[in-house]
């Protein structure tokens, strides 16, 4: 919803197939290949992947089926933040590649180093890196580093919307970026407040499988409240710190929804990693900086012309890093001891060491080495992938194509385009049903005609009268 929001209409049924063939593709990669690499086989000591279960089998005990559903939801999850990124420009048939490669293999490997029993920087080890390991309890690392750093490298690569940064005719580059509201701020509304709901499951469904029973109730109820906190503080701290900065620019007060809304799933993504091990107070300060954090990384991208249809890089990315360090600041004597099942914590956050007369950063060393585990990672085999995909010509859909529409190229469908207001000149559809009519006569399957020389749409091709 929030992606089919943040779009033009004549993109809207294209960008909820993507999202469709992310959860399809994530569900069939994942049965096959992904589980196994991530968690599968009977290993011990550190292994680097996963080695058993492939197409599920051996999985025979009761709860193995629910725990693959529950990881496949976190692999679909990293698939989906690229959709949003990307939208309005890329290419139908790569996809559903791109979607299986991420969720089949590169997310498995990050999820089995920190998430297994037998990955290197995971805490679960007898033995863990500098006596503690690297805690990322539901993914701020895992999947929001894995997922928004995919989607960066994928926007780079592809470039940005036509007419984003760079003039149509002349392609210099625009003293202001032009703006390309998505169609319906309802829609973004809704699936920003499915977003919040559904991650009380993903916070407090992660923290579940504790060793002492009788203190795992105190867990759950941790890391739902602190993700209630956390939410919260982001998405006010974002909306009232972009108001201030709006009004000393031009004098007017902006109350932005569309700041305030991923704000708050910036505070989700940021407090993911370390839900159940902070303090509430802590999980107010961790949101509040994520708000910040957002709005400085919204700011950048455009600096920086990278297009980013939903904002999906300064969200995921820019916080779920933050996230990640922020265990090793905040995690709290308490917190660790009852995920440890322990008395006495080896490795606190850094503030709390302090706080004890300690300079002990040996959480946080291993956090920063886990981030920059999954960034090398991610970034050696997502570059050349979209980089082949972008040279042999399979990333980028056809200008003719982004012009009027996705949902036209790849769909045959002008329905969601009627209502919106820009004109457009009417020769780019005669030139599209032009090139249409000739590759059917060389016996290729193009698309139909989808309009008559006399229909007119919006230079981003949105109204037709």
């Amino acid at each position: 919803m929030i992606c089919t929001g943040c779009v033009r209409r004549k993109n809207v049924q294209n960008t909820m197939m993507k999202n469709l063939l992310d959860s399809c593709g994530a569900a069939l990669a994942f049965f096959s290949v992904g589980y196994a690499l991530a968690f599968g086989g009977d290993s011990k000591g550190t292994t680097f992947i996963g080695n058993g279960n492939f197409f599920l089998i051996g999985m025979d005990n009761i709860g193995d089926y629910s725990t693959w559903l529950f990881q496949f939801a976190f692999a679909a999850t990293a698939g989906t933040i690229v959709a949003g990124t990307i939208a309005e420009r890329c290419q139908m048939n790569t996809y559903l590649l791109y979607s299986v490669f991420l969720t089949g293999f590169v997310y498995p490997v990050v999820a089995h180093w920190i998430w297994s029993k037998n990955g290197y920087l995971s805490y679960l080890l007898e033995e863990p890196l500098f006596g503690i390991g690297m805690i990322d309890l539901a993914g701020s690392g895992v999947v929001h580093v894995t997922g928004g750093l995919t989607a960066a490298i994928a926007s780079k690569i592809l470039g940005p919307r036509k007419g984003r940064f760079y003039d149509e005719q002349t392609g210099e580059i625009l003293r202001e970026a032009k703006s390309m509201p998505g169609h319906s701020k309802s829609l973004q509304m809704l699936g920003t407040f499915i977003l919040w709901f559904s991650w009380f499951g993903f916070n407090a469904g992660s923290v579940v499988a504790r060793p002492d029973d009788e203190l795992k109730p105190r867990l759950v109820e941790t890391a739902v409240i602190n993700t209630a906190l956390s939410a919260a503080s982001s998405g006010v701290t974002a909306l009232c710190v972009n108001l201030i900065i709006t009004e000393r620019r031009t004098g007017e007060a902006v109350y932005s929804l569309t700041y305030a809304m991923n704000g708050v799933i910036s505070g989700l993504v940021a407090i993911t990693g370390g839900c159940a091990i902070i303090e509430p107070w802590a999980a107010v300060i961790v949101g509040a900086v994520a708000g910040c954090n957002y709005l400085v990384g919204s700011n950048l991208l455009v600096r920086w012309r990278i297009d980013d249809a939903v904002d999906a890089i300064p969200v995921h990315l820019s916080n779920g890093i933050w996230g990640i360090v922020a265990v090793g600041l905040f995690a709290s004597d308490r917190g660790i001891c009852i995920l440890l099942g322990i008395t006495a914590a080896p490795h606190v956050g850094l503030f709390y060491a302090w706080s004890q007369g300690s300079s002990d950063a040996s959480l946080l060393g291993c956090q920063v080495i886990g981030l920059i585990f999954i960034i090398v990672w991610v970034g050696f085999l997502m570059i050349p992938f979209f980089l082949v995909l972008s040279y042999t010509g399979h990333l980028r859909s056809d200008g003719l194509e982004e012009i009027v529409g996705l949902d036209i190229s790849y769909s045959n469908s002008i329905q969601n385009m009627i209502g919106d207001s820009d004109q457009v000149n009417p020769e780019v559809i005669e030139a599209y049903n032009e090139r249409n009519r000739q590759s059917r006569h060389k016996g290729s399957y193009g698309n139909v005609d989808v309009f008559d020389n006399t229909m007119m749409t919006s230079d981003s091709v949105d109204h037709v009268e």
